[in-house]
């Protein structure tokens, strides 16, 4: 069992960057070491019995979690007062106290879903060729959204673009917004997340495409799609982190370490661009890129495998 430095920084820089790209982590974390073959394939084979990666991935995903708390902090201390409100005032009427529920009942569905069938799921699908057909799958999706978003979806920019322009602190105007959001909405977005249990498909891709169906602008799709995947990333990790205590990972604990850090220092960055993006950007630059790279993927993994 063997990991090295640049690999362990390598699968970080990858993972801080398309966990927030609606191009798929866990897709792109099964089909890059295919693709490059040799040693960082058997060194980063999910499926095989004596590969750390999979408890490489779970530091890299707790990493990219933080990072997204760290960006998103003002927003959480806001949803978290809101929480506490709405419990002792008996009441959900506030932006942040509706925010606050949203994103508990968007989470459930994906955190039943997670514990019932993730590894199941993994063990069956996270082979290179499914995961690059589900990655062209997922173009599929993004390129689905952007064509059927409602008109609305104008209108949203608009304003938002007013607000910016009123000098409205434009988190706590996205937020507004969001708030705006039935319940029932809210579960439908978070739901979008288990379809991220397939390797190729997207969590910020799927979960901003519902948005953008439920009428929200790609914005504030984006944002409440990052605030959405804090929890349930940082969920999984924390369950899996008991893994990297076992004796047999000692020897990679140095190397995991350092691709936390370059996973928490790309999802940072990440983040940050993405916000910034979405507020007058589209999905389609994406779309286009997952369906020539899934597509791409399965023709060659297949004629050479």
């Amino acid at each position: 069992m063997s990991l090295t430095y640049p690999e362990s920084i390598g699968v970080g820089l990858l993972q801080g960057v398309t966990e927030l790209f609606p191009v798929s982590s866990l897709g792109h974390s099964i089909l890059l070491p295919a693709l490059i073959g040799g040693r960082v394939d058997k060194d980063l084979n999910m499926t095989s019995a004596d590969s750390p990666y999979l408890a490489v991935l779970v530091g890299l995903h707790l990493a990219t979690a933080l990072a997204l708390v760290v960006f998103f902090r003002k927003d959480w201390i806001r949803v978290i007062r809101g929480f506490f409100s709405s419990i002792r005032e008996r009441r959900i009427e506030t932006v942040d106290q509706r925010l606050a529920w949203l994103l508990i009942v968007g989470t459930i569905p994906v955190g039943i879903a997670g514990l019932v069938a993730e590894k199941a799921l993994r063990s069956a699908l996270g082979k290179p060729v499914p995961a690059a057909i589900f990655l062209a799958l997922n173009g599929l999706v993004l390129l689905g959204a952007e064509r059927l978003r409602r008109g609305g979806g104008g209108r949203r920019r608009a304003g938002a673009a007013a607000e910016h322009a009123a000098g409205e602190d434009p988190a706590i105007a996205s937020d507004r917004r969001i708030a705006k959001l039935s319940f029932r909405q809210g579960t439908w977005i978070g739901a979008a997340q288990i379809l991220a249990l397939f390797p190729g498909i997207s969590r910020s891709g799927v979960t901003m495409s519902t948005g953008i169906l439920r009428g929200l602008n790609h914005e504030d799709a984006a944002r409440f799609s990052f605030l959405l995947a804090t929890p349930v990333i940082g969920a999984a990790a924390v369950l899996k982190l008991p893994e990297l205590m076992k004796p047999e990972y000692t020897g990679i604990r140095g190397p995991v370490i350092a691709g936390s850090i370059a996973a928490f220092v790309a999802g940072y960055i990440s983040v940050k661009f993405l916000t910034k993006y979405f507020e007058n950007r589209s999905m389609t630059p994406f779309a286009i890129y997952c369906l020539v790279a899934g597509i791409g993927s399965a023709v060659y993994l297949s004629v050479t495998g």
